[in-house]
């Protein structure tokens, strides 16, 4: 858990970005912070790694101050992925992979595990990419990459800083659903800084709403639809949003329809209907692949694979929503 408490932040023009801010970030679990630009959402996060310092204030991870910290320990021990993705251009995938590993020492057997078995998990696979240069890949492949170093050292922490929005709208959507789908395989504490309302509500578990260097909301996608705290909110999220009162979270099983490969499913099998856990489960023994997606309406809301089946079922037993 990652927590503020009482923290101001001043910079010497007189500017004060962040305003007695106290707020406690659930570990485990994506957090995405929001607001219009100069609100002060990357000046939060830049304090989680020290790369900005409180001027009031104290800011704990799992209740230890990291006031008197080692910065270059702290730096190590937290993933980081910037907008500009920041690969070394002379270096191979598989060599900007490897940095921090490398700088904790890790042998160099399990560097190379960790390194394939992330560029596998992002969809990259490390026969094909490992021994390529950042500029031989797409914007979207190399921000992957981004991705993958910033895991590599497997750590707790990860701080997302507007990592998508310099890419196209397709490849956009497809990191965000593939992030979605790493977070349910690696279960890290990640902050993720975005301006994108529906980038937000797409991928966080929790959301931060800020403005002026405050905090104006903290909940849960569906809370920030359901029950806005205010008129800045509510403006920020959109009335067309709102009005839709889409289900984020939690959601029944008969809202889902479930997409599957050309090479393998039917015309009647991809008819506009809902499928009952038994026959998900079906489905995804004969597809022989780890997980279908799962389709709202339209819009790709997650991939389902036998835990989530598995839950579903539980949830249905117990007479749940899913």
């Amino acid at each position: 858990m990652i927590r503020f408490d009482k923290v101001t932040k001043r910079f010497p023009d007189g500017t004060e970005a962040l305003k007695d801010i106290s707020l406690e970030l659930p570990a485990r679990q994506l957090t995405a912070i929001i607001g219009p630009s100069g609100c002060g959402k990357t000046t939060l996060m830049k304090m989680v790694n020290k790369l900005e310092n409180p001027t009031a204030g104290a800011i704990y991870i799992d209740d230890e101050p990291i006031t008197g910290m080692d910065e270059v320990k702290l730096r190590r021990s937290i993933g980081y992925v910037i907008q500009r993705i920041g690969l070394f251009p002379h270096m191979t995938i598989a060599d900007n992979v490897s940095l921090v590993p490398k700088l904790l020492n890790w042998p160099a057997d399990k560097t190379d595990a960790r390194s394939k078995e992330l560029l596998q998990l992002v969809g990259l696979d490390p026969a094909v990419f490992m021994e390529r240069y950042p500029l031989e890949l797409s914007g979207g492949q190399q921000q992957r990459v981004g991705v993958v170093r910033a895991l590599a050292g497997d750590p707790n922490i990860v701080l997302m800083d507007e990592p998508f929005s310099a890419l196209d709208p397709i490849s956009r959507e497809q990191l965000q659903d593939e992030l979605r789908h790493l977070q349910q395989e690696i279960h890290k504490t990640i902050i993720f800084v975005t301006h994108d309302m529906d980038e937000a509500l797409k991928i966080a578990d929790t959301i931060v709403v800020m403005k002026g260097g405050k905090v104006e909301q903290v909940g849960t996608p569906q809370q920030l639809i359901d029950e806005p705290a205010n008129d800045f909110v509510r403006s920020f999220i959109g009335a067309e949003r709102i009005n839709q009162k889409r289900s984020f979270g939690e959601r029944r099983l008969k809202e889902f329809l479930f997409l599957f490969d050309k090479d393998w499913a039917g015309e009647a099998e991809r008819a506009d209907a809902a499928l009952a856990v038994g026959d998900a489960h079906q489905l995804l023994e004969r597809s022989g692949k780890p997980r279908l997606a799962v389709v709202d309406e339209g819009t790709l809301v997650g991939f389902a694979g036998e835990r989530e089946l598995l839950r579903a079922a539980l949830h249905v037993e117990k007479g749940a929503g899913v």
